[in-house]
């Protein structure tokens, strides 16, 4: 079973497959003893799957008993759910996207969410991986970057908003997933912000150089971006523009609507 290198949803977390089969026993608080009893196998043989040995048969069997809703992961989710919260957040975007953005929106002032690893190229870097902290240092420059950590992907658009707002920074592009739940993104990002929904999925690069597309869809969210270097962005990445919010004219005065920009 060591050759099977994947994990599974539906049991508990683990960063392999044995730990994940570890800890749902212990989570139903079963002794291999007990687990035994109700799969039929031996107490060695649990032992072993839980070591990452055993056959595909005995995992199986198992799994009936301990976690019946478990599956595998899709490879994308398994890839960029591993590692501890640093290492996720060390999803670096990849130069040739990034071509798209030097081309539309011309050179970039400030990446306030650096990294030594990472292929963007600005004039100053906040780097993060060496103490850095763009959500206290302060931002300047006409064009800031910002592909955040997605662990704290709203700190990150109030701080670069409120840089913005502050006239810190001329014109903010913030490469994100697309997340519209949140109270403030309604209320107070989406009166000033223009969306671009983009087709198709990033192939980001981790800290080893390996690149695995998201799991999930993202935008890019610009404020003070002209109508020029939209357009010119449109023309390069393939995608959907979103108009700003507005409030609407009639019926309820709580709803905002988006509509394809011009």
């Amino acid at each position: 079973m060591a050759a099977l290198d994947f994990r599974l949803t539906g049991i508990a977390a683990g960063k392999t497959l044995p730990e994940q089969l570890r800890a749902e026993r212990r989570k139903r608080s079963m002794s291999l003893r007990d687990a035994a009893e109700k799969t039929g196998l031996s107490p060695t043989t649990i032992a072993s799957l839980e070591r990452g040995g055993g056959s595909v048969a005995s995992l199986l069997r198992l799994l009936a008993v301990i976690a019946p809703a478990a599956r595998r992961r899709a490879p994308e989710r398994s890839y960029w759910g591993q590692g501890d919260k640093e290492d996720r957040d060390s999803r670096f975007t990849p130069s040739d996207f990034m071509a798209g953005i030097y081309a539309a929106f011309g050179e970039i002032d400030l990446d306030p969410c650096g990294h030594l690893l990472s292929p963007v190229i600005a004039h100053r870097r906040i780097l993060l991986s060496e103490g850095g902290d763009g959500l206290v240092d302060e931002w300047s420059g006409k064009f800031a970057f910002v592909n955040p950590p997605y662990s704290q992907l709203l700190r990150w658009l109030r701080r670069a908003h409120d840089q913005w707002c502050a006239g810190k920074v001329e014109t903010v592009v913030c490469l994100v997933p697309v997340r519209t739940d949140s109270a403030w993104f309604h209320e107070t990002l989406s009166a000033d912000a223009d969306i671009y929904l983009l087709r198709g999925r990033v192939r980001f690069l981790d800290t080893q150089g390996r690149g695995q597309h998201t799991p999930f869809s993202l935008m890019i969210l610009t404020l003070g971006a002209t109508c020029q270097q939209k357009n010119r962005y449109a023309e390069l990445v393939p995608g959907l523009w979103l108009a700003r919010s507005v409030r609407a004219v009639s019926g309820d005065q709580g709803h905002r609507s988006l509509t394809p920009a011009e």
